[in-house]
């Protein structure tokens, strides 16, 4: 149970890849017949004192642990029991590994780490196909996380809107810090298993609100159907366009198509917004071999960089935008490669109200789409 099988096109996470957990069991399968995992990330740099209050023991403690015993080639050794002398094969039982009991082991883990703050649990899938690729956890998530542990003060009490959030961990990480995250992306069962996160980490949430809601960036509204679990209510429309500051968004530039649709989706909501905002943009630049320019190339980040460029460049329409890269020299907090290729990018509207005061929420401005047109 614990194999990936991969196909054609099948994508894996490095970060999965490169660092498995010490337990890394299935823990269910999803509607789509995904096998689903639950991995721990552990934010770096707890104080002693913390990590005493939690466990009841210190760092310094930890050479008293018992650990298990290594052979000569490191592996474990284990002793194994004696065979039956009286038969010619030692009796052998399959153990299958029930649902039931699997839920069980998790509801310990829960209970032993529900009161440490420094300990996220994600749910998520591996090894998926390009289009789920938002159920797995990817480096631009943990660098956006990173940063924003960095700026505390920054979004400390803040609103927030994350767009393609994934499994949610961005959006687990803002919550501690911000008053409200809007936790959004497209698609029932990868909601499902991101409000199936939300509640593995209340603990790490504490009082600030997260609300996990449907966002497609392909349809002009925000769904507001009121038998849907992740719908929008009128209320929470208005509460986001009052008092929203920040939208962030971490490895969602895969396809161009979904790139030019996230662009408009940004362009749409930050002119509607009664505040400034903000906006911060995390991605890895991939290399990829292609058959077209029998080279190395970065067809997605190519295209990323080139909205981001469209989008520095209006000037005529209701909004304009500067756009900066941010440097990351920032602190560490969870335990990946930080690559060179992973960026983050800083958005900053520029408002000009007398041109148009207060347009209808989704409206059609023709310079931004005649500019993607031209893409």
């Amino acid at each position: 149970m614990d194999q990936v099988t991969m196909r054609s096109d099948t994508v894996l996470s490095d970060v999965h890849l490169l660092l498995p957990n010490a337990r890394h069991l299935m823990t269910r399968l999803n509607s789509a017949g995904q096998a689903v995992f639950v991995s721990k990330f552990r934010i770096l740099g707890v104080e002693e004192e913390q990590v005493e209050a939690h466990w009841g023991r210190s760092p310094k403690d930890e050479a008293t642990i018992e650990h298990p015993l290594l052979d000569d080639d490191g592996d474990l050794d284990v002793e194994r029991r004696p065979m039956d002398v009286a038969s010619d094969r030692d009796s052998v039982h399959p153990v299958i590994l029930s649902l039931a009991a699997e839920v069980k082991s998790n509801e310990d883990d829960v209970d032993e780490e529900s009161s440490i703050k420094n300990v996220i649990r994600v749910e998520h899938t591996m090894a998926t196909p390009l289009e789920d690729v938002g159920k797995q956890v990817w480096r631009g998530a943990l660098l956006l996380s990173d940063f924003i542990l960095s700026q505390h003060a920054v979004f400390q009490g803040a609103t927030v809107l994350e767009l393609g959030a994934g499994t949610g961990l961005t959006s687990i990480v803002m919550a501690s810090v911000a008053k409200m995250v809007y936790c959004t992306d497209a698609g029932e069962d990868l909601l499902s298993m991101c409000q199936r996160n939300v509640s593995l980490n209340k603990h790490f949430i504490a009082e600030h609100g997260l609300k996990v809601r449907q966002l497609d960036w392909t349809t002009d509204d925000f769904p507001s159907d009121v038998d849907s679990e992740f719908g929008w209510s009128e209320d929470e429309v208005v509460q986001l366009h009052d008092n929203a500051r920040f939208l962030i968004a971490a490895d969602v530039c895969y396809d161009d198509d979904l790139t030019d649709a996230l662009f408009r989706t940004l362009y749409q909501i930050t002119s509607n917004l009664h505040n400034p905002s903000t906006t911060y943009f995390c991605l890895e630049k991939r290399l990829n071999f292609t058959l077209r320019h029998l080279d190395v190339s970065c067809e997605a980040y190519d295209h990323f960089r080139h909205c981001l460029d469209q989008l520095a460049s209006l000037s005529n329409g209701r909004m304009r935008f500067t756009v900066t890269p941010v440097l990351c020299s920032f602190p560490q907090f969870f335990e990946y490669e930080r690559v060179d290729q992973l960026e983050l990018w800083k958005v900053s509207p520029l408002l000009d109200r007398r041109q148009n005061p207060r347009p209808p929420f989704w409206s059609q401005d023709p310079v931004f789409v005649l500019s993607l047109g031209q893409l």
